[in-house]
């Protein structure tokens, strides 16, 4: 199999796993605990039906919508995720340039292995960065003070990684930033020379947006679990976020808001969206899913907010259905990883092409013209 021949989450999926030693690979794959938020995150889906109209005599729909002030091309985009040299020695530089070519949103995390000024000079596409606080407050501040300068259009702060999840398979494969070879890798890397030998040929792995920061930046000796526990803010708070929506003073989200009450504190505090988000899975199992929350949160805050879905999403239909239940956009992160693993910008292209014609194509089906004719009349929930 190669890229050509993939046309959903599992043919990524499966050629990554072709060519990502285990570690890396489970690494994308996993979740927390028992990983029953991570399958929850799809299946939420299968919980209601679009209702189709049909003679709508749609011809070419219009699958363009606005977040963050830019216009983009089609309802989903990349989420942030870290360090994707791991995935593939292009990394971020992959997905930005693959993004603008599409004409949708890059995200860039705090946790990059390219810099922010890097990533502004390659790409004009629309662009997001996701903040952490850390400890030392002048790491955020300089982050911020950065994107602005380099001409990000919004930021996001996550704010449901206070802590690190229990991702046991990281435990189990040895997993660790940057990788070593340990008792229980050392054959899964052997068995994927190819990737091995891309690794130590190119740049050395560094987090690239803190390393002038914090020695944890270039010299990070343990997991990213345990930079996350150590670098990171658990007292942040309502201000701390307040603080930042201020200090940024533009297209502002909380990324991990997963109730009511807290999206209508996001509006009490600036912020101009929110993305409706469990970290993939990642951190609290057990935990509801985006689209089974997006249909409250919007009915309460949908008119003051631009609410975004954020995990689970395999399919043009399941993007259908967050904006019939009140999502202006939606962004995934597990797929267009494994799609970056299995072949580069290129691999990120397919991906990015596939979403597209199937939600264009599904669009016709369901009888709409544009996304605003997406909305609770489509969808009927199952009891």
């Amino acid at each position: 199999m190669n890229i050509a021949d993939c046309r959903n989450f599992n043919d990524f999926r499966e050629l990554a796993k072709k060519k990502l030693p285990a570690p890396i690979f489970h690494y994308i794959d996993g979740g927390a605990d028992d990983e029953v938020t991570l399958r929850r995150n799809t299946s939420a889906f299968d919980d209601c039906d679009l209702i189709p109209n049909i003679l709508a005599s749609v011809g070419k729909p219009d699958l363009s919508t606005t977040i963050f002030g830019r216009k983009i091309d089609m309802p989903i985009f990349l989420s942030p995720t870290a360090m994707q040299r791991l995935y593939h020695p292009d990394g971020d530089k992959a997905s930005a340039r693959a993004a603008e070519k599409f004409g949708t949103f890059y995200s860039m995390s705090t946790m990059a292995n390219n810099s922010i000024e890097e990533i502004s000079n390659i790409s004009s596409g629309p662009k997001l960065f996701q903040l952490y606080v850390h400890k030392d407050k002048s790491i955020t501040d300089d982050l911020l003070d950065r994107c602005k300068r380099s001409g990000f259009d919004g930021m996001c702060l996550t704010v449901d990684t206070l802590v690190a999840g229990n991702r046991e398979k990281d435990h189990r494969t040895g997993f660790t930033t940057p990788p070593k070879l340990t008792l229980s890798s050392l054959i899964s890397f052997a068995l994927r020379p190819s990737w091995v030998l891309k690794y130590i040929t190119n740049k050395k792995f560094e987090l690239s947006n803190v390393k002038k920061k914090t020695d944890k930046g270039t010299n990070i000796a343990k997991s990213v679990i345990d930079y996350i526990n150590e670098q990171y803010d658990p007292k942040m708070n309502w201000k701390d976020a307040e603080y930042c929506v201020k200090r940024w003073n533009g297209p502002f989200a909380l990324k991990g808001v997963m109730s009511v009450d807290d999206a209508k504190r996001a509006i009490d505090i600036g912020c101009t969206a929110i993305m409706i988000s469990n970290h993939g899975g990642r951190q609290l199992d057990g935990s509801r899913s985006p689209f089974d929350q997006i249909k409250a949160i919007s009915d309460a805050v949908g008119d003051k907010l631009e609410i975004i879905l954020d995990g689970g999403v395999r399919r043009g239909t399941h993007v259908l259905k967050a904006l019939a239940a009140g999502a202006k956009a939606c962004s995934f992160g597990k797929m267009f990883l494994f799609s970056l693993s299995a072949g580069g910008q290129q691999g990120v292209e397919h991906l990015l092409k596939m979403m597209h014609d199937e939600i264009n194509r599904n669009m016709i089906l369901m009888g709409c013209k544009n996304l605003s004719e997406l909305n609770n009349s489509k969808l009927i929930y199952r009891k």
